[in-house]
């Protein structure tokens, strides 16, 4: 099941004796945790009723004592147990031989809820497998692809109450790429610009993620432009150190190559006259059929970074890069 069908389960009241959240994105795993750990103890005294097992650390006999206890003063109490998977040798084999035999025997219970948080999980592998109804396993994965990228925006900002008009999700979505946590801050933030109650507007969207990558681009060109492709790449790694995505990196690079392409075929741009002379300054490094193909290099990686390509983003930003500055 999908976090959304989990919350929908849990607002009527359903809350299943076991769950398995399984998959990479840490934001999916915490909020559905939130939700389940909200309708399992609503409200009780966690002290008595809640207990947080390291897979790593805990013994089979440990996750048995733990999801046998009764609840203190409450319906229910909840058993979480992190990272089974992480746990090796024979004492790994014997927790997850416990574990499938405890999800399978919660079934017949109400008094105890288990969570199980797993970053990768095997399909296969019988502990996993126990997982089928009564109990649930709750999908977790990273959004793939900028369509999803995009709904996880709209579905956000649904969440916060934030208007949005048309294209300022697929904005947000090209702009932050699939980091969900930074896309959430992004859509609190946004809102604040618009002002409460206001639609926000792509105008919004540019003015609020453009400081991500704008204050580096200039370094990061002038290394492009004079071929210092170590420096170029220490760079880039300095602007995603510093919190800028891929996409708000590569959004930066297409409008810094279209201006100097303007500029090159004689046009003008807007801006400071120091701007547009440190501009000009740049364009006169590049050929206008170079600057054409790095635009088409550009685009390619756009493409790439949305989906059509199994490169990781960082990496697919790294080779371009590389190929702007030969």
């Amino acid at each position: 099941m999908t976090g959304a069908e989990l919350t929908r389960e849990l607002k009527k009241g359903t809350i299943r004796p076991a769950y398995l959240l399984a998959g990479e994105e840490p934001l999916l795993r915490d909020d559905a945790l939130a939700a389940i750990r909200a309708a399992v103890l609503d409200g009780s005294a966690d002290d008595f009723n809640l207990d947080r097992l390291d897979g790593v650390k805990t013994s089979g006999d440990g996750l048995r004592d733990a999801v046998r206890a009764l609840p203190v003063m409450a319906e229910r109490r909840l058993v979480i147990l992190v990272a089974p998977e992480a746990a090796r040798g024979n004492a790994g084999k014997q927790l997850t031989a416990a574990l499938a035999d405890v999800v399978r025997e919660l079934a017949d219970q109400r008094e105890t809820v288990l969570v199980v948080v797993a970053a990768k999980v095997d399909k296969r592998l019988g502990w996993v497998k126990a997982f089928g109804g009564p109990a649930a396993m709750v999908a977790c994965d990273s959004p793939k692809g900028a369509k999803a990228v995009t709904s996880f925006v709209n579905s956000e900002a649904k969440r916060q109450g934030v208007d949005l008009e048309p294209g300022a999700a697929e904005m947000l979505a090209e702009r932050i790429g699939p980091q969900l946590l930074m896309l959430r801050q992004e859509v609190a933030k946004v809102a604040l610009l618009a002002g409460e109650g206001e639609t926000v507007r792509c105008r919004h969207v540019e003015a609020s993620t453009s400081h991500l990558a704008e204050d580096s681009i200039w370094d990061l060109m002038d290394a492009i432009g004079d071929g210092r492709s170590a420096l170029a790449l220490m760079l880039l790694a300095r602007m995603a150190g510093k919190g800028a995505p891929a996409q708000v990196v590569l959004g930066s690079l297409a409008a810094h190559f279209r201006k100097l392409a303007r500029l090159s075929s004689g046009g003008n741009v807007p801006g400071p006259p120091f701007v547009v002379k440190k501009l000009q300054g740049q364009a006169r490094r590049f050929t206008r059929l170079r600057l054409l193909q790095c635009l088409e290099a550009i685009h390619a990686t756009d493409t790439a970074l949305k989906g059509a390509g199994s490169m990781p983003p960082d990496m697919a930003l790294e080779r371009l890069v590389v190929g702007l500055s030969g």
